[in-house]
């Protein structure tokens, strides 16, 4: 057999004056003997979506459990990927628990969510927690991704007035943490994103000089494209053409939002740019990035956070003018419920767009969402007590690595690092415990 198929490298880029875009996994970067082999083209990645403030657990989990379980209030956006997912309940985080420090459990289970370890209670530079999964994770499949970690959030680290007293706000910002001592800072600039994602396309006034030109950063590698479709098969430059577009749309978007600040959306170290005034159309920009990120193979691992601990944000586009914390205490005021439905739905829709996307982007034999697992979920329980105590989770994807269509109902107080631990595994990060973990959760 004579074999001419060309194969490119899986790590191959467009280059042009400071712009480096990673193409998606492409059919020319299958060598020919092996484009049909199951299984082939798989590359695992591994995200987490954090919402804040608990939740009024009726409200999110099933009321029955294994198949044919109805859809709760909260999770009803989830419907079309019943098949893809495993929703979870009687998970507990019992080292975010504490019954000598009082206040500041807003903190403790939102550092704790992905390492199961209480953090310092400290105001000062001495601060300490524990490595989070997605840093375990990080550490093996990210080994030869250009980042091999992104963390994302909506909300800016210059908010002031959001830490619970005793507490350093670096626990509120992120609940990534690359070891004990090393909280990961999370990004809420699309601008500063999509710059770590494709390069920063030249100087700062190169940039800007682009920006009223209505240029895109794509314009700067114009030349290697063109090398580039030389080379790709009919298929291969139709998906090259649609991830381009995405690319393009995401960059129009943000400088959009640029445009409407008003500010210069250059320096990095002034407040935050690129920022849109909605926030719907903030974190719907905030998962396209991610998309991107995943799609490219930038990054395998993300870790995206909705809104910290104690957030206040009030949803008046939803029908909720009152904050989302001060409704989360609850008191089984059936009013406040309502409105703390309403905000956990809106969240998971969010997430069930992102979804959506996952779902449909083609990569290798399959598509996105088959290749990547995601975790939603958030720190608290129920709302109104302010406990790590059966914790609202879900897991989507992964082409099969877990059994969907289910709700799984585990012994109350089953560590939720078991949860963390059966991720890891799941992705090839073999570890034999994390935090208080006692095993894998093998029905998943």
């Amino acid at each position: 057999m004579i074999i001419t198929k060309m194969a490119l490298p899986r790590r191959s880029f467009l280059r042009g004056m400071g712009a480096t875009l990673a193409l998606p996994f492409l059919d020319a970067m299958v060598p020919a003997l092996s484009a049909a082999a199951p299984g082939g083209n798989r590359v695992t990645r591994l995200g987490f979506v954090y919402a804040p403030n608990g939740t009024y657990l009726p409200n999110f989990h099933p009321a029955t459990t294994g198949k044919g379980y109805e859809m709760t209030p909260v999770l009803q956006a989830l419907e079309p990927f019943r098949d893809d997912m495993v929703v979870l309940s009687g998970l507990s985080n019992k080292g975010a628990e504490t019954q000598s420090e009082g206040g500041g459990v807003h903190t403790r289970v939102h550092t704790a969510w992905l390492s199961g370890t209480r953090p310092k209670k400290t105001e000062g530079a001495d601060i300490e927690a524990g490595t989070s999964i997605d840093q375990m994770a990080a550490a093996k499949i990210g080994a030869d991704t250009p980042l091999r970690s992104l963390q994302l959030s909506l909300d800016h680290e210059n908010i002031v007035g959001s830490c619970e007293n005793g507490y350093s706000c670096v626990y509120q910002h992120t609940y990534s943490w690359s070891d004990p001592t090393t909280p990961m800072p999370m990004e809420s600039n699309p601008r500063a994103v999509f710059e770590r994602l494709f390069g920063e396309g030249g100087s700062p006034k190169e940039q800007a000089a682009r920006l009223e030109r209505d240029r895109s950063v794509l314009d700067l590698a114009m030349a290697d494209m063109a090398r580039l479709q030389k080379r790709l098969g009919v298929r291969d430059r139709v998906m090259v053409d649609e991830y381009l577009d995405s690319v393009r749309d995401v960059e129009q978007r943000i400088q959009r939002a640029e445009r409407q600040s008003k500010v210069s959306p250059m320096p990095i170290a002034d407040p935050p740019v690129g920022v849109p005034d909605s926030f719907d159309d903030h974190a719907k920009l905030m998962f396209d990035l991610e998309l991107l990120a995943f799609q490219s193979d930038v990054t395998r691992v993300v870790a995206f956070q909705i809104s910290r601990e104690l957030n206040g944000r009030p949803y008046p586009w939803i029908g909720v003018p009152e904050g989302h914390h001060a409704v989360s205490h609850h008191q089984m005021d059936p009013v406040k419920i309502a409105q703390g439905a309403k905000i956990n739905a809106y969240h998971v829709s969010l997430f069930a767009r992102f979804l959506d996307r996952m779902k449909n982007t083609p990569d290798g034999d399959g598509s996105l969402l088959d290749h990547t697992l995601l975790l939603y979920g958030t720190g608290m329980g129920d709302s109104d007590h302010h406990t790590p105590v059966d914790l609202p989770a879900v897991v989507v994807g992964g082409g099969g690595a877990v059994a969907g269509g289910r709700h799984v109902r585990y012994p109350m107080h089953t560590p939720f690092t078991n949860l963390g631990l059966t991720l890891l595994h799941k992705v090839g990060v073999e570890r034999e415990r994390v935090a208080d973990s006692t095993g894998l959760l093998t029905d998943l």
